[in-house]
């Protein structure tokens, strides 16, 4: 299945040819960490295009974790009940193993490898 990929650490993928999905780049640049809503619109303007749920898109989201503002956007992504979420390129320190575990089970959280590693899990 094509692949969508919606990340705010494109710095990882830049140099991959990803090719596009008729006509939409498969890498869609989300700008900054804070410009989470854009995604979000962008997701959901997918979803209404393809006449689909946000969660049943072939999109992954990474969010790159490198600032305390993270943690809104993640808690804003998990309230609006996306699932499917990548963070790296480490975990946050507020994941103790019971949390991250309840996140995993009910978000289908995922901490981001390689950019290869990642690649392979995304795209297939």
């Amino acid at each position: 299945m094509e692949t969508f990929i919606l990340d705010n650490g494109k710095f990882r993928f830049f140099d991959k040819k990803l090719g596009d999905i008729g006509g939409i780049p498969r890498l869609l640049d989300a700008g900054q960490c804070n410009d989470a809503y854009s995604a979000v619109q962008i997701a959901n303007a997918l979803a209404d295009a393809f006449g689909v749920g946000v969660n049943e898109l072939p999109l992954s989201l990474i969010i790159s974790w490198y600032e305390q503002k993270a943690v809104c956007v993640l808690l804003a992504l998990l309230h609006l009940g996306i699932k499917g979420i990548r963070l790296g390129p480490s975990l946050p320190a507020f994941l103790t193993p019971n949390v991250l575990d309840t996140l995993v089970k009910n978000f289908d959280i995922k901490p981001i490898g390689t950019a290869d590693e990642d690649l392979k899990a995304i795209l297939g």
